[in-house]
């Protein structure tokens, strides 16, 4: 395709989402589930504008899922307010946890045993599977920093953190697949170097840096009494690129150290404003009766840490979902290639059996209902981490005859996640909503 015609099409896609976004919010279909049919429309079954090849664009794919994700994760991370050792976190340990590595085994069992793949194979489509997206998952993760609902609140979590712990077994997949005759000795340096290193030392890391540069810029910006015109989104780009590089020189994962300095700027704000509303509230209320005083009556600390959180969520919003519209186009232009029926067994077994089953056997706690563990179990939302860890598999020696099934099945999983959890998504959390609003 031409630039004008990318242009043409990004435009269209954008005028049809924006004219149709009032209606989208009262009807059972998501921006995703658009851009999804969209993409569809451009492929070999719709206009031929595109004919995609995932194998050949698996390179330039890997950087553009790879930025979605570091985005998506951060303004995940700034979101959640609450420290660490609070009982809402519970739930996210546990989803991103013990969840997750049985829902691995789980998608792993259905491919060996359902689909006849080798162990390896099915071990990597279950560590690319197991994970739900921050990027797609946005409708059922916390609305603001001041949203501490107990789903909600679990799922942005567990977005958060998940995607960094699923990368430690798609490096044991590709090991499994690469090296068949493995040894204790292997595994043991594996575990070494991601679970007792990588994990940990992602997350020590972006979360020192994001708490460290949160309170310098705050005190800078009041010191110098610069609240107002500094630039906020470079400190948001700043964190993104620092703490991802650190966590990679010294073999950690970028994606938690990511996910991290987000919560560690969130604390820094937490800290600044001395208050339970965060400050961004305070410097711009929401709400016009809430009980918050006037911009100009705030301390100097209220009022820089609140404008900066303002402009750094508004800045991670729009990348955010600039980045979705973008490659959930592109999933849907080269699903036409790659549509496995097979996909409809595995996504199923995963949506309707393993992850609910996972969920209702390792989430439990005096603080979740019957009824919000279910939401927790359905909520599990596949998309462009999933796509991340497919090209990264491709880029790091997936052999060449894996390659179709491992891209077929990963596509069709992720477009059946998009279809079935965006019907599904606002009227489980109308339903839910009206339940403990009126509870």
């Amino acid at each position: 395709m031409s630039f004008i015609l990318w242009m043409s099409v990004l435009g269209a896609l954008l005028l049809l989402l924006a004219l149709t976004s009032s209606y989208l919010r009262w009807l059972p279909v998501t921006t995703s589930a658009v851009c999804l049919a969209f993409g569809m429309g451009l492929g070999p079954l719709g206009l031929g504008l595109v004919n995609m090849d995932f194998a050949r664009a698996s390179t330039w794919l890997q950087r553009l899922t790879e930025m979605a994700v570091l985005f998506s994760l951060f303004s995940t991370g700034v979101k959640l307010r609450l420290g660490l050792r609070r009982t809402a976190w519970r739930a996210s340990y546990l989803l991103a946890g013990p969840v997750m590595l049985l829902s691995i085994a789980g998608v792993a069992a259905v491919a060996h045993y359902g689909l006849h793949l080798s162990w390896g194979l099915s071990a990597l489509l279950g560590a690319m599977l197991a994970p739900t997206d921050p990027v797609l998952a946005a409708m059922v993760q916390v609305n603001s920093a001041h949203d501490f609902d107990r789903v909600r609140y679990g799922l942005s979590g567990e977005a958060g953190l998940n995607d960094g712990v699923a990368f430690p077994f798609v490096i044991f997949s590709l090991m499994m697949i690469d090296h068949l005759d493995m040894g204790m000795a292997d595994i043991g340096m594996w575990a070494l170097q991601n679970l007792a290193w990588g994990v940990p030392a992602g997350l020590a890391i972006g979360y020192g840096l994001g708490r460290l540069l949160g309170q310098l810029m705050i005190r800078q910006r009041v010191r110098n009494k610069d609240s107002i015109e500094s630039p906020n989104d470079f400190l948001a780009l700043a964190l993104i690129a620092i703490s991802y590089v650190v966590a990679y020189g010294v073999g950690a994962f970028g994606f938690l150290s990511v996910f991290a300095a987000g919560v560690g700027l969130r604390q820094a704000e937490a800290r600044a404003s001395h208050s339970e509303v965060p400050a961004e509230h305070l410097a711009k209320p929401r709400d016009a009766h809430a009980a918050v005083p006037a911009p100009d009556e705030l301390a100097g600390e209220q009022l820089a840490a609140g404008v900066m959180m303002d402009d750094i969520l508004t800045f991670g919003d729009l990348v955010e979902r600039s980045m979705e519209v973008l490659l959930i186009t592109l999933l849907g232009a080269a699903l036409s290639l790659y549509w496995d029926w097979r996909a409809i067994g595995l996504g199923l077994a995963l949506f309707c059996i393993i992850r609910p089953a996972s969920v209702w056997l390792l989430v439990r706690g005096k603080h979740l209902d019957g009824h919000q563990r279910a939401l927790l179990g359905w909520f599990g939302i596949r998309g462009i981490g999933s796509l991340y860890y497919l090209c990264f598999a491709i880029a790091h020696g997936l052999p060449a005859d894996l390659q179709h099934t491992a891209i077929s099945l990963t596509l069709s999983v992720v477009a059946l996640s998009i279809l079935l959890h965006g019907i599904s998504t606002q009227p489980l959390l109308d339903h839910y909503e009206r339940r403990h609003r009126h509870g």
